[in-house]
């Protein structure tokens, strides 16, 4: 097998893979980044809104600053590499390149998040996609997925993406909940989403979206439910009913239209039906943590539902338990690309000191940590509500690991 040998194997070209190998590069270490993807930037590619008070967030513009940054300091990129294994400490075992293996005594794990859909019947007729699909064809491709589309699902995702298609032209003719059911849990329940509007006030576009979210916080979101307006609010300009559902997706070899049904605060059917005539649906229940070869390099793992589901484990430089992994951005938990970025340069750092090139007490890891904390303090969007929360159960997860294996180590405890 042909291989190659360097310093640091960053396994995902987003923001924070980016990030963090531009950090270890300026620091004199080997750094190889392998993106499956045709082109290096992750999700900042398909990036286009506006965050109220933060001006417009231009992903492309922003990623190809990070890569031309990144390939000043010597990093090289790889794109088309498709890793679909590891061997311990560390052998990445890669397709679509020249070489077939990448040695490393260190890893840093960014490969992001996917995003979680919710089956509704005829869900697989083409024209049916998720929205971060809808995003990539419009952003990226510059091909519009249709005419007119339907958006089911109410988060961060979808409302941004619903602006994004709007932009290029395509006619969204509303945004609603998926159908209550085993697979929709919170995100088909009006009251759950009021509840979590009251996190994201600030973020809403609309005057009345930001009242709801404001006055029925979740300790009142069953009252805000109940007094959602049947035909919805306007979200830049966007159709949102939250007291309605799409039941079913209709057309045979193609989207032709929905079905969509008066639901309860609580999301219950009340068997009010109308439909409706569009030609794409796009179906988003939001992100979890992509978090297979962190599984593979024999990380510890904690379910922590306010960072998206499953998440590795690790400590205040991202360091893992798996000795020289690293993780960092969605991998570790949902959040904005901003705060990725910010990971990845806490990352390079725990990596440069793991090196031996800078001392562990070096003011640059603290003045990343802080960075780090600023940008989530200030960041307008938070993909999941009692992100605190989800950050302090991850920490107390950390200590437990490691004074667990201090003691199995015969150590004292830590």
């Amino acid at each position: 097998m042909t291989g190659r040998s360097v310093d640091l194997a960053v396994i995902g070209g987003g923001p924070a893979g980016i990030s963090a190998a531009t950090v270890a590069a300026r620091h004199g270490l080997k750094v190889l980044v392998l993106d499956e993807h045709p082109q290096p930037g992750g999700r900042l590619l398909g990036q286009l809104h506006e965050m109220p008070g933060h001006g417009w967030w231009r992903g492309a513009e922003i990623a190809r600053t990070m890569l031309d940054e990144a390939r000043a300091a010597g990093v090289e990129i790889v794109s088309g590499a498709a890793v679909y294994g590891l061997r311990p400490q560390w052998e990445v075992l890669v397709q679509g390149t020249p070489f077939e293996t990448v040695t490393a005594p260190r890893l840093l794990i960014a490969t992001g998040a996917a995003e979680k859909s919710v089956p509704i019947p005829g869900w697989t007729t083409p024209g049916t996609m998720t929205a971060g699909g809808a995003q990539v064809m419009v952003n990226v491709h510059r091909v519009k997925p249709g005419k007119k589309a339907l958006m089911v699902g109410v988060n961060v995702l979808t409302l941004t993406i619903a602006r994004e298609l709007a932009l290029a032209g395509v006619e969204v003719a509303g945004i609603v909940l998926p159908p209550l059911g085993p697979f929709s849990a919170e995100s088909a329940n009006p009251t759950k989403i009021i509840a979590a509007m009251s996190r994201m006030a600030g973020l809403a576009p609309s005057p009345l979206l930001r009242l709801a979210g404001s006055v029925f916080g979740p300790s009142s979101a069953g009252l805000g439910a109940a007094l959602y307006p049947s035909w919805g609010v306007k979200v830049w300009g966007l159709p949102m009913y939250l007291r309605t559902a799409c039941v079913e997706i209709r057309g045979q070899d193609e989207v032709t239209g929905v079905v969509l049904e008066q639901i309860g605060p609580d999301g219950t059917p009340t068997g009010r039906r109308r439909t409706l005539e569009v030609d794409l649906v796009c179906i988003s229940d939001g992100l979890y943590p992509l978090a297979e070869l962190a599984s593979a390099a024999g990380c510890a793992f904690a379910q922590v539902p306010e960072l998206g589901g499953r998440v590795p484990l690790y400590g205040s430089d991202m360091r893992t338990t798996a000795p020289g992994v690293f993780v960092a951005g969605n991998v570790a938990g949902i959040e904005g690309a901003q705060v990725a970025a910010a990971q990845g340069q806490v990352a390079g750092y725990g990596i440069v000191a793991d090196a031996g090139r800078i001392a562990g007490s070096d003011p640059a890891i603290l003045a990343a940590r802080t960075a780090l904390a600023e940008v989530r303090r200030s960041s307008p969007i938070q993909f999941h509500p009692r992100l605190a929360d989800g950050l302090t159960t991850l920490a107390r997860a950390w200590e437990a690991q490691v004074q667990a294996q201090a003691e199995a180590l015969g150590g004292r405890p830590v």
